[in-house]
């Protein structure tokens, strides 16, 4: 584990972790740095699972931290965290940056699910998440921000998400949140003064087989098909519990058995349903 600073008045944090997966089940690569500690633990099923471990106090204003994740051909990789991150003020002014590159060779599949995003207030982060996909990779990819700590008004975010599927665009979004977002960020066609923003990503060559439908999953919810084999389904709520429970629940029917395809013909409520006739329920 190694952290480096600079010479400035200020200590600013710049560290890189990383983890390579193979299908035959190892990590040749499994490497911590600074606040960013990976650790290989027990796993139920077929994937080979890494906990991130917050080793300090991280992203304060000024630091530079990045994570990449190599799963390579017919490898499964599930990568959570053991506490949500915190985005703190620093002794600087400079935005924090954190850059994820996630790369998923073919036959693979990586699971991507870390804990929440706290931004408190008076941090400002940049959060950069590239994702490239091999035209057979899976993915199943969580995103959850928690503006500002219980109470307190929330820091800056800028969150980018870029996914290329077989060399070609499958998403890139930029979302903006917090005192230096463009006026509008907190209105009603943004978050409509929730607290809580996330969105859950499935790519999954299946879809191409089984379509899956948009929808509207409750009042504040929604289910969208990309143009690929991929979902995305994005969610604003009033804290972090109620958008973890919309976001469980997409995954549970989205991820359900080919056999066991999901329904989410009902606002509110997505399930899975024994399968009935070759589309999904409308």
């Amino acid at each position: 584990m190694r952290a480096r600073t600079s010479l400035a008045a200020t200590a600013r944090v710049a560290a890189t972790a990383r983890v390579v997966a193979t299908g035959d089940g190892r990590l040749p690569v499994l490497e911590s740095d600074g606040p960013l500690a990976l650790r290989r633990t027990r796993a139920a099923g077929p994937y080979t699972r890494v906990i991130v471990v917050g080793a300090m106090s991280a992203p304060l204003g000024g630091d530079r931290l990045a994570i990449e994740a190599d799963v390579r051909d017919g490898a499964r990789l599930h990568v959570d965290a053991s506490a949500a991150t915190v985005a703190l003020p620093g002794r600087t002014p400079a935005p924090a940056t954190y850059d994820v590159t996630l790369t998923v060779g073919e036959g693979a599949e990586l699971r991507w699910l870390p804990e929440q995003l706290i931004t408190a207030r008076g941090s400002e982060l940049h959060m950069r998440t590239r994702v490239d996909l091999a035209a057979t990779a899976r993915l199943v990819l969580r995103e959850e921000q928690i503006l500002g700590r219980y109470g307190e008004e929330t820091g800056s975010l800028t969150a980018r998400l870029t996914v290329r599927r077989a060399g070609r665009p499958l998403l890139d979004q930029e979302l903006c949140y917090g005192p230096a977002a463009p006026a509008g960020w907190s209105g009603p066609a943004v978050l409509g003064g929730h607290g809580a923003v996330g969105q859950l990503l499935v790519v999954d060559p299946r879809f191409e087989r089984s379509p899956v439908p948009p929808r509207r999953l409750g009042a504040t919810a929604v289910l969208t098909p990309l143009a690929g084999p991929a979902v995305l389904v994005t969610a604003v709520a009033p804290d972090a519990l109620v958008l973890r429970r919309v976001l469980d629940a997409a995954s549970t029917a989205l991820l359900a058995p080919a056999e066991a395809p999901a329904d989410v013909s009902e606002p509110g409520t997505v399930r899975a349903v024994p399968r009935a006739a070759e589309a999904v329920p409308g």
